[in-house]
């Protein structure tokens, strides 16, 4: 793909609406994304979306409908390696965020020890499939990584964990954490073999989920009702290895319904209930895991 051929993603839905569910005070969003503005950080030649405009201010003010107090920047497939806007948003707004990069294999010490004092707490990898030259899964950038103490973020997609699950395990780093309900085809249920391994990797004490992005993981409607019983089997297996991220703008749903984001955190009460493990799952988890 070249650039400028690229497909405009979906924007996010202009007016979020305020959830019914009350967010506990603190609650993290541990998963979005920020983009522009365009003129100064241009979407890389093989990104496989471009986006409009997506700038902290509106994303802050979101936030300040949902309830949420701070949040992970990712860092998206439409930058590549490139972390330049990642270096900027953060160096401005440190304060209520955190980063998690993906990098070149060719990053140094030096640049990663930078990145480290802006705020970014974990380096991230996609699985095989994805493509869009993204960073696949490297023993060298995990084990500098593990020297800063970061922990390693990992994008699979469909079965891919299946895998990809020992070579993630054999990485230094105190904790893996994968993104979307680790991506499995929510449509297969609970006693799939992908679903299976991603508890039996739990069971390590290393392994996170992310609760974030039900539409990653089915094409269904929201609000998603397939994707119940993979929550509600995780959050049970190993709450205290749980968060929970918006995903935020929700790029790549052309052709699909966007959510209301306000929508989204409603169905953090069907997933989890109990005000308990709320708490624990989207502020003292997420607080722990990215050093808020």
């Amino acid at each position: 793909m070249t650039a400028g051929t690229q497909p405009r993603t979906q924007p996010p839905d202009p007016n979020p609406r305020k959830p019914d569910l009350v967010l506990p005070a603190g609650s993290i969003d541990c998963h979005m994304h920020l983009f522009g503005p365009a003129g100064a950080y241009p979407f890389a030649a093989a990104s496989k979306y471009v986006s409009d405009d997506m700038l902290p201010e509106t994303y802050f003010a979101l936030q300040d409908v949902l309830g949420l107090s701070c949040a992970v920047l990712i860092s998206g497939g439409g930058y590549g390696t490139d972390t330049r806007h990642l270096k900027h948003v953060l160096a401005r707004h440190g304060d209520r965020l955190r980063g998690v990069a993906l990098l070149a294999e060719t990053t140094t010490q030096d640049e990663m020890a930078a990145l480290d004092a802006l705020g970014v707490r974990g380096l991230r990898f996609v699985g095989p499939s994805h493509g869009g030259g993204l960073p696949q899964i490297s023993e060298r950038m995990a084990a500098m990584a593990h020297e800063f103490g970061w922990h390693v973020q990992f994008y699979p997609h469909g079965p891919e964990i299946l895998e990809v699950s020992d070579q993630l395990l054999a990485l230094p780093n105190h904790a893996i954490v994968l993104d979307h309900f680790a991506n499995v085809p929510a449509a297969g249920g609970t006693d799939q073999p992908a679903f299976r391994r991603v508890m039996e990797m739990l069971d390590t004490g290393r392994v996170w989920v992310k609760l974030s992005g039900p539409m990653r993981c089915t094409l269904e409607e929201p609000p998603y009702p397939s994707v119940v019983p993979l929550a509600h089997a995780l959050i049970a297996h190993a709450p205290e290895r749980m968060v929970w991220g918006s995903d935020w703008p929700h790029v790549n749903m052309n052709g699909r319904t966007m959510p209301n984001d306000g929508d989204l955190v409603d169905l953090v009460g069907t997933w989890m209930p109990d005000e308990a493990t709320r708490t624990m799952i989207l502020k003292d988890n997420a607080a722990a895991l990215y050093g808020f």
